[in-house]
Order: C-alpha cells, then structure tokens, then sequence
C-alpha cells in the first residue's frame, strides 16, 4: 500500500514538475523578447542562453508550434543562357534539419539586410559548386499546406513568393525583390 502511494506521488510529482518547466519556459521567452521591466542586459543573456541550449523555438505549453515551412531556390543562370534550378544541398538528415530550421529563421526575420547576406552565403556556395554560372537569382517563398481535408481530396503543398535576390559574379549588390 505504502510503496503505491509513493509510486504515485512520485507520478504526480514529475507531472506537475514537466507542467511548470514547459510553462517557465513560456514565460522565459516573454521575458526574452522585452515583454517585461527586466533590464536589457539580462534578456540579452537569456536571449542567448536560449538559442545556445535551442530551446527558443518548438514546444510551448499546451501545443507543438509547428512553424510554417520555407523554401529556397536558387536559378543558375549561364552565359549560353541556359537555366538550371537547385535547392540548397545537404550531406545528411542531421544537416538537412540544419538547413530547415535556418530557412525558418530566414523567414521570421524582420532584419531585411540580414536575411540577404544569410542568402548571399547561401548562393556563394551553390555558385561555387557550378563555376561557369553567370548569376544566381534566390527565390524564398512560405510552404502553405492543405488541411486535412484538402489532402485526402488530393491537394498538395503549394509555395508564396516571399522574396527574390540577384547575386552576379562580379559580387555587386543584390537586388531584392518584395512583394
């Protein structure tokens, strides 16, 4: 009898611990994002604490917050005219969520110059791959999936054009497009 009531109490314990950890960490994140009257040198030390340990984004408390998807593409233009279309490359499942969770931070930025040099680094190494290319446009666009729904009648993702970018080899500026 003894033994079970301590089985339990240890159950509900550990419920009621995960329950106050998750909700913390909501409000970790109000803290981190100025939310609050906390001074900004510690929320800049939350801030970074949060995306070193990657617990910045995910899981809140009663939902996953299963972000919305991004993709990016790049057009190899050549000097003959030719076109080629490549998506950024990855070595392994472990890279390749790399590249997903940076192509959500690309698209949660509000930082327009950011996001360009981010996708600069990007084509420069998709140009590198392909040395006679003359330039590289980058297409980002938002993943809209269908409802549930919509898939079993046969719908499919579909892609908003977010933004574009032009990089020649000279290394000129970019030119952006915004819709």
């Amino acid at each position: 009898m003894w033994r079970q009531l301590r089985i339990y109490l240890a159950w509900i314990g550990l419920h009621f611990l995960l329950i106050i950890t998750i909700s913390c960490r909501d409000i970790v994140w109000l803290v981190a994002h100025k939310v609050t009257i906390l001074p900004s040198s510690f929320r800049r030390a939350l801030l970074t604490y949060l995306h070193i340990a990657g617990i910045d984004r995910g899981y809140g408390y009663f939902a996953p917050n299963v972000p919305a998807g991004y993709k990016l593409v790049f057009e190899l233009h050549y000097p003959d005219g030719r076109v080629e279309y490549e998506l950024p490359g990855v070595n392994s499942a472990a890279a390749g969520l790399r590249v997903a969770t940076l192509l959500d931070e690309i698209g949660r930025t509000r930082s327009d110059p950011l996001r360009e040099y981010i996708i600069k680094t990007l084509a420069a190494s998709v140009g590198r791959e392909h040395p006679g290319v003359k330039t590289v446009r980058a297409v980002f666009g938002s993943l809209n999936l269908p409802s549930p729904a919509e898939f079993e009648r046969g719908k499919r993702e579909s892609y908003d054009f977010l933004y574009a970018y032009d990089f020649s080899r000279a290394e000129g500026p970019a030119k952006a497009e915004n819709p």
